[in-house]
């Protein structure tokens, strides 16, 4: 099967990391958890949109940010169990090379860049699976939606939607295995 995996927020911890840099930065005091809608800036009324957006441009930021726990390894059983894995990540253009370098080839250096999606409206591509954390690019696509859970999205509806809630890739990756088995029962 093919697989979208997000990059942020699915696999790594970038929300988080961005929160502490701007708390660091600017002195406020905002957990990522307090990040309860899509827009962070709201949760950084004291700061431009300018200050806020700014460390996603900075290597520093994504020097920091790591993968969640078990993602590494999910992924791999993934590959391992013979799927097309490719991440998949709506970024401004600025971000893609630090994502890229200091996240994608440091901790998933199996993943070629031939595997990275880069676009804007994940709606386009053909899959079976798509896991991300993010409503709007799993709304309309032509794919099984996997939302992952998080601060922004909890109050969001995902069963009314035709979404299916994880808690965690390791969750995705035993719905996905839940499907395979299935769709191999019913068709022999």
């Amino acid at each position: 099967m093919k697989i979208l995996i997000d990059i942020d927020d699915v696999l790594n911890n970038l929300c988080e990391t961005w929160c502490e840099t701007l708390n660091e930065r600017y002195g406020t005091t905002v957990g990522y958890q307090d990040v309860t809608e899509w827009d962070i800036s709201k949760f950084f009324p004291e700061l431009t949109k300018d200050q806020v957006f700014e460390p996603l441009h900075e290597p520093e930021l994504w020097s920091r940010v790591k993968p969640k726990e078990g993602t590494v390894e999910c992924v791999k059983k993934m590959i391992d169990d013979g799927h097309e894995v490719y991440l998949c990540t709506s970024t401004d253009y600025r971000n893609i090379q630090y994502k890229y370098v200091n996240f994608v080839q440091k901790y998933f250096p199996f993943i070629d860049w031939k595997h990275v999606i880069v676009i804007g409206k994940k709606q386009l591509i053909k899959a079976d699976f798509l896991i991300d954390d993010y409503v709007n690019n799993l709304v309309g696509g032509l794919y099984v939606k996997l939302l992952m859970s998080a601060p922004h999205n909890l109050s969001y509806p995902a069963e009314k939607n035709e979404m299916f809630r994880v808690e965690s890739l390791e969750d995705a990756y035993d719905f996905i295995k839940a499907v395979e088995r299935y769709t191999e029962k019913n068709l022999t």
